[in-house]
């Protein structure tokens, strides 16, 4: 995975009232913590930080005064109507360290026409290097009949990666189409065609 370089400046004030001056200026506040360090307080500019933010754990390398340090999200707060990233929490990494992240679980092909797939888990848990996290992982669901389903455990994961999640967890099934119920109309129109005429008794 490349890296996204993000310009980053240390933050010293606090409070609602410096958090609202800085999304005024369109920049976001941050935090970067981990591996032990004092939780350093950051504002990063906001239009930047949400075009990365739209690769899932996106690698960012934050350079600035007295930072220049690669860092994965962990927490993004965003506003619940306009969508605009309010703040972001930021994990210091190392190359060559292991770390456990969530990639989407995605599916190509069609199952069995008597099937319909229903996807249980849209995203998997998986242990990986920080500069190598994989971007997902693809299922293939071509033909799979009704009553298949595949667990956490038959994933077929990028390399380098090695599932973090319960190897039990269903990931998708396929289950029965569910039969259609004739309309009204339909019925109406079956229950005259069993009917018979009685023959009229003869005299």
């Amino acid at each position: 995975m490349s890296e996204v370089r993000i310009a980053a400046e240390p933050r010293t004030t606090f409070g609602k009232g410096a958090a609202r001056k800085i999304r005024r200026a369109d920049k976001v506040p941050a935090v970067l913590y981990g591996h032990g360090i004092e939780p350093k307080h950051l504002t990063l500019p906001g239009h930047e930080v949400l075009l990365a933010l739209r690769t899932p754990n996106v690698l960012i390398r934050l350079k600035g005064e007295g930072v220049d340090e690669l860092a994965l999200p962990k927490g993004v707060q965003r506003d619940p109507i306009k969508g605009f990233v309010e703040h972001v929490d930021l994990l210091l990494v190392k190359r060559g360290e292991k770390v456990t992240v969530e990639i989407p679980v995605t599916t190509v092909g069609d199952v069995h026409t008597d099937g319909l797939l229903d996807q249980q888990l849209v995203s998997i848990a998986v242990e990986a290097e920080a500069t190598h996290i994989p971007t997902g992982v693809e299922v293939d669901v071509e033909g799979l009949e009704v009553g298949t389903a595949i667990t956490a455990a038959q994933l077929a994961l990028p390399k380098g990666a090695t599932l973090a999640a319960d190897p039990e967890a269903v990931v998708l099934q396929v289950s029965a189409k569910p039969v259609e119920a004739p309309a009204e109309g339909e019925e109406a129109a079956e229950a005259a065609g069993g009917e018979t005429a009685e023959a009229p008794a003869a005299e």
